[in-house]
C-alpha cells in the first residue's frame, strides 16, 4: 500500500507504511517532485532516507531531461547473488580461514595510488581481467576520454574487480533451506565516481548559463537534445556496464577463493546481477521516460532482485509483482536511519560484536557505521512493499567481507 506525501507542486506516492521516514528526506523529495520535466510523480521505497543529490530510495521518472547527482557518483552500484550446490553441513566449524582467504584475493578497501600493496586496486591486473577490459570496455573508455579527458585522470583497469569501503561487501549466506549463497554488493568504483563528478558540475555550468535557480544546485539536470546530454548518456551506460562486469569479475575470483578451501561445489542458479543506482529509458503511463532509480531496483513482474539487510540481518532474494505506481520498482535495502558519524557517536565497539555474533567478520572500531541497528529494520522494510515484491529466499549472513 502507498501513501501520498503532501507537496506544494508535484506528486509523491511513497511505500513508507510503519517505516521513518526523515523529515530533511521528505523537503528534498518534494523538491525533485516539483521539477518541471517529472513524469506523473516519484515513487519513493520504505528505504528511503536524505542522500546526495537527491533521496536515496527513490524513483524519479524525467521527461527530456537527467540529473546527474540523483544518479550519482557511484554510477551502477548494486548486488549480485548466486546460489552453490553447498550446504552449511559442508562448512568448517570456523570460517576465519575462509573470510581471510576471500580478502587476500580480492581488493578491498580504500585506493590511494593504485600501486603495489594497496589494498583497494590491483598492483598487478590479472590477465581474465585485462581481456574483459580490452573486449568489452576499452574502446567506449576510449571514445569518453578522448572528448572529456578529466575523467581518464586516475583508476579505470586496475578497479575491475575489486569491492571498495563503505557499505559495500562480500558475503556468504544460508538460505532457509541451509544452502549457501555468495552475495555482494559494489558499483563503478573511481572510474565511475569520475564519470558522476564531472557531469553534476556540467549540468552545474550548463543551468547557469540560463539563470536558472534552484533549491538545491545538485538538482541540476541535462536537457536532452544537447550535447551535453548526449555525452552522458554513453558516459553512464558504459560506467553501469563497467559496474556490472565488476561483480561478475568479483564473483568468479570469491567462488575460486571458496573452491581452494572447501569441498567441490557447483554454482547454479544466479538470482539477479541488477544495478540499484543508475539511469534507463523505460516505458510507464504510455510514454518513453528516462527512470533514475537512486537506490531502488528494478521489480518488474517475474523479474528476481536482491534486498540486503546490514550487516548481522536478514537479506531476501524477491521477485517484483510489476506495481505500476512504483515505476516497477523496491527497495535496494534497509536504508540507514542514521548518519555514519552518528553511528560512530551512539554504538561502541562491544554493541557491534554483540550486533554480528554468529557471522564471520570485522569487528572493530572502523566498521561501527555500518552496525545493523544504524539501518531501518529489514523486516519493517518488507513489510511496507508487500504489493511490490514477492521474498522467494530469505538468507542469513554468516562471514561478510567489508573495505
Amino acid at each position: 500500500m502507498h501513501i501520498h506525501i503532501p507537496a506544494p507542486t508535484g506528486v509523491i506516492k511513497a511505500w513508507t507504511v510503519g517505516v521513518a521516514v526523515d523529515d530533511k528526506a521528505i523537503t528534498q523529495l518534494r523538491n525533485i517532485a516539483a521539477l518541471p520535466f517529472i513524469h506523473r510523480h516519484i515513487a519513493v521505497m520504505p528505504d528511503v532516507h536524505l542522500g546526495m543529490g537527491a533521496t536515496v530510495g527513490s524513483v524519479i521518472p524525467t521527461r527530456k531531461a537527467i540529473i546527474p547527482a540523483a544518479v550519482g557518483v557511484d554510477i551502477g552500484c548494486g548486488m549480485m547473488a548466486v546460489k552453490t550446490s553447498l550446504r552449511a553441513s559442508d562448512l568448517p566449524e570456523s570460517l576465519r580461514a575462509l573470510r581471510s582467504r576471500i580478502e587476500a584475493a580480492v581488493p578491498h578497501g580504500r585506493t590511494h595510488h593504485g600501486g603495489k600493496g594497496d589494498r583497494g586496486a590491483w598492483g598487478e591486473v590479472p590477465e581474465p581481467l585485462v581481456r574483459t577490459w580490452s573486449e568489452s570496455l576499452a574502446a567506449g573508455y576510449a571514445r569518453i576520454v578522448e572528448k572529456h579527458p578529466k575523467i581518464g585522470r586516475g583508476n579505470d583497469l586496475n578497479h575491475l574487480g575489486t569491492l571498495g569501503t563503505g557499505n559495500h561487501f562480500i558475503e556468504l549466506c544460508l538460505d532457509e533451506e541451509q544452502s549457501v549463497w555468495v552475495m555482494l554488493h559494489s558499483g563503478s568504483r573511481g572510474v565511475g565516481n569520475r564519470v558522476g563528478m564531472y557531469f553534476i558540475e556540467k549540468a552545474k555550468e550548463e543551468l547557469a548559463r540560463y539563470y536558472v535557480q534552484l533549491p538545491d544546485q545538485d538538482l541540476a539536470w541535462l536537457a536532452e537534445g544537447t550535447p551535453p546530454f548526449d555525452d552522458y548518456v554513453e558516459a553512464v551506460g558504459w560506467a553501469q556496464t563497467y559496474a556490472r562486469l565488476n561483480r561478475e569479475a568479483m564473483m568468479q575470483t570469491v567462488l575460486l577463493a571458496m573452491r581452494a578451501l572447501l569441498p567441490p561445489f557447483e554454482s547454479g542458479e544466479t538470482a539477479v546481477n541488477c544495478h540499484h543506482n543508475y539511469v534507463q529509458r523505460e516505458h510507464h503511463f504510455g510514454a518513453n521516460v528516462w527512470v533514475t532509480r537512486k537506490g531502488a531496483v528494478s521489480a518488474r513482474s517475474g523479474e528476481l532482485g536482491i534486498i540486503p539487510g546490514s550487516m548481522g540481518a536478514r537479506s531476501y532474494i524477491v521477485r517484483g509483482k510489476g506495481e505500476p505506481d512504483s515505476f516497477c520498482s523496491c527497495s535496494h535495502g534497509a536504508g540507514r536511519l542514521m548518519s555514519r558519524n552518528e553511528a560512530k557517536r551512539r554504538f561502541t565497539l562491544a554493541d557491534q560484536v554483540e550486533a554480528t555474533q554468529g557471522v564471520e567478520c570485522r569487528k572493530d572500531v572502523d566498521v561501527i557505521d555500518e552496525i545493523p541497528m544504524a539501518y531501518k529494520p529489514i523486516e519493517d522494510v518488507m513489510k511496507a512493499q508487500e504489493d511490490l515484491v514477492e521474498i522467494v529466499h530469505t538468507l542469513k549472513q554468516i562471514l561478510c567481507v567489508k573495505g
